[in-house]
């Protein structure tokens, strides 16, 4: 493509070390410009000093802002679980035990169902302005089907993560099982995941204890994936301490941490992954992102987008619940949907506007970032087509 200059943006986040300060953690120019080519940033500050491109696209007074890094989602499902979502609402809560029903019609819908409602989620992701997506498989819970799960998901993202220590399937041996996960799984797998991930819960009968999680984590370590964890969601827990522990990338959910957690994440390098549509979906307490930014631990927000906790696909939604519920600012919300999502995938070519940088642009219809939060539910964001 020939160089573009974006211009007419009111306010440009480009959450920019070099431009960010205490009060400004986001880097914002305003009257702003940007400088794309070949699919990258080649320039970015205020348009007055923007050196000439061969066309241009004038934006009209709109924000612009990193596309959103979506670092947490199931999107490799079928059918729906809309009815344990009313139950949840009525008083009944969550233990992890209706992951079952998703894995029977996963296992039963073909590669071209299953692939068009990938397709599909993740179009409607981009329609909200999220750019960069990190896909778990987890709903096979046997070799093939989790294989498939991940060859499906390398189709529309490089962030693949091998998820099957989601659950133990019902009726399985637990040992058999984690040998299976550890074993001819992980080979099966590893060659689409960029990633390994455990839902790391002993307060749920279906997931696995510190024990069981080092196994996994250590297995797919060796065989050359980096480490995720699932922690802390139902129950404080062994799960945040064992991913600073081993220097996993993120550790996701927090909601129930203990002072020595906060202390182990802030002491290490493992992102905390929040994720509020999960409590909205489940009437759980929301995690304290306050503490955790207080205490200097770096904070990512994700959807967690699947059929059981959370059926949204809503960057924007995660946004606004993160300042209403979670204690976050406006600002500080964003840069955890951009900057901190492309931390938790431990990415530096993305979340962020400067040279070198991706061209993964959102544009808002409104003149700055704060608009996310004070007008929850509007559709003003959307990535930027270049």
């Amino acid at each position: 493509m020939t160089s573009l200059a974006i211009t007419g943006i009111a306010e440009l986040v480009t959450n920019d070390s070099a431009r960010a300060d205490g009060s400004d953690p986001l880097g914002v120019v305003t009257d702003a410009a940007v400088v794309v080519e070949h699919g990258r940033v080649v320039w970015a500050g205020a348009e007055r000093g923007a050196p000439a491109a061969e066309t241009s696209r004038d934006l009209g007074g709109r924000a612009v802002l990193p596309g959103f890094v979506d670092s947490h989602t199931h999107l490799v499902f079928a059918g729906e679980r809309s009815g344990e979502f009313a139950a949840r609402m009525a008083g009944a809560s969550y233990d992890g035990g209706g992951v079952a029903t998703t894995v029977e019609a996963t296992r039963a819908a073909s590669d071209e169902t299953l692939r068009g409602l990938l397709v599909g989620r993740v179009a409607e992701m981009r329609a909200q302005g999220t750019t960069t997506v990190e896909v778990k498989s987890g709903y096979g819970l046997d070799v093939e089907q989790e294989a498939r799960a991940l060859r499906l998901a390398r189709e529309v993202t490089d962030e693949t993560t091998f998820l099957g220590a989601h659950v133990v399937p019902p009726g399985a041996d637990r040992r058999s099982y984690l040998e299976l996960v550890t074993g001819a799984m992980l080979d099966a797998c590893a060659p689409y995941a960029r990633w390994v991930d455990v839902f790391c819960e002993p307060a749920s009968p279906y997931a696995f204890d510190a024990d069981e999680a080092r196994a996994v984590l250590t297995a797919g370590g060796q065989a050359g994936l980096g480490l995720r964890v699932h922690g802390n969601q139902l129950a404080p827990g062994p799960g945040v301490q064992l991913a600073v522990e081993l220097d996993a990338a993120s550790v996701d959910h927090c909601t129930h941490l203990t002072a020595a957690d906060v202390d182990a994440l802030s002491a290490g390098h493992t992102v905390a992954t929040l994720l509020p549509g999960v409590e909205f979906s489940t009437r759980s307490p929301y995690p304290d992102a306050r503490r955790l930014i207080d205490a200097g631990v770096v904070v990512a927000l994700a959807t967690d987008c699947n059929p059981g906790t959370c059926h949204s696909t809503s960057m924007p939604f995660v946004i606004a619940l993160a300042v209403r519920e979670l204690g976050m600012t406006p600002g500080e919300a964003v840069w955890a949907a951009t900057a901190g999502g492309a931390r938790a995938l431990r990415r530096d070519d993305i979340g962020i506007v400067s040279p070198g940088a991706r061209a993964d642009l959102c544009v808002l219809n409104a003149p700055s970032h704060r608009h996310l939060a004070y007008r929850p539910g509007v559709p003003i964001a959307a990535a930027l087509d270049l």
